[in-house]
């Protein structure tokens, strides 16, 4: 008897959370999902940072996420969190690496010595590139380019700025607030990854207060807050978006995981 696996399809434009977990202790103890950003935009579709529970989180979403329609996987950085469960994207989005498809985008280091992507997996993609600061990558029917590299993160680190025919989004990957960052990721749509209430030195991440200031300056039409740890995860991220909300004038909306925002509202 054959069995057959239905997934469903949903054409929209679309971001959907598979998970919001940042910094080692949310996503260890899985007090939020750590599962990644899957972007459907143009009939074009796109894994951001598949951590640890992406697959699972892929089948378990409703409706079903197939990694068999995946066009490709973007990788900002080497992190468990970000980078655990890239592999077995690839053979599920390869079927196994029966289907040679799809293109991985990484940095130089995941790729390197103590690679995080196996060099065994890498036959299965279609084509492999290297990220690079200021550079422009196609992806099917949309691009998106690394405006600049993130040196307050400890590992090679890029944002993302994406670009479809009508939607425009900003993805602020794991950094430290520098002077200036603001001015890399202006477009519509703003997805900010904020894993701290205060600032800590030692660890490199954004605060509150940076994403308040990175929002007061572009004034997007819609402000994604995600990736939160601990000390934002007990400080209930829902108010602190309402907060931001109310301030700033600027809808500011907390991910919570499985979360789909409608890209065609923006």
């Amino acid at each position: 008897m054959q069995i057959v696996f239905l997934y469903f399809r949903d054409h929209m434009n679309s971001i959907k959370f598979l998970g919001t977990a940042g910094a080692r202790f949310v996503v260890s103890q899985q007090l939020r999902k750590s599962g990644g950003i899957w972007l459907t935009l143009d009939d074009t579709n796109v894994l951001i940072d598949p951590g640890p529970g992406t697959l699972i989180r892929c089948l378990s979403s409703k409706p079903k996420l197939d990694p068999r329609d995946l066009d490709g996987i973007i990788l900002t950085h080497r992190h468990l969190d970000h980078s655990n469960d890239i592999n077995i994207m690839i053979e599920a989005m390869t079927n196994g690496g029966w289907n040679k498809k799809g293109t991985i985008f990484s940095p130089k280091d995941a790729l390197d010595d103590d690679p995080i992507i196996l060099k065994y997996v890498r036959k299965y993609v279609e084509n492999i590139e290297v990220l690079i600061e200021k550079r422009e990558y196609k992806i099917k029917n949309i691009y998106f380019t690394t405006p600049v590299k993130h040196h307050h993160h400890g590992v090679e680190t890029y944002g993302l700025n994406i670009y479809g025919k009508k939607s425009s989004i900003s993805f602020i990957s794991d950094t430290a607030y520098f002077e200036g960052i603001e001015k890399f990721y202006t477009e519509a749509i703003l997805i900010m990854n904020v894993t701290r209430m205060q600032e800590n030195k030692k660890i490199e991440h954004l605060t509150i207060s940076d994403a308040e200031k990175i929002i007061q300056a572009n004034k997007p039409k819609i402000a994604i807050l995600t990736h939160f740890g601990m000390t934002i995860v007990k400080s209930k991220p829902w108010d602190l978006a309402e907060k931001l909300s109310e301030k700033l004038g600027v809808k500011v909306v907390a991910a919570s995981d499985g979360m789909q925002i409608n890209l065609d509202e923006y």
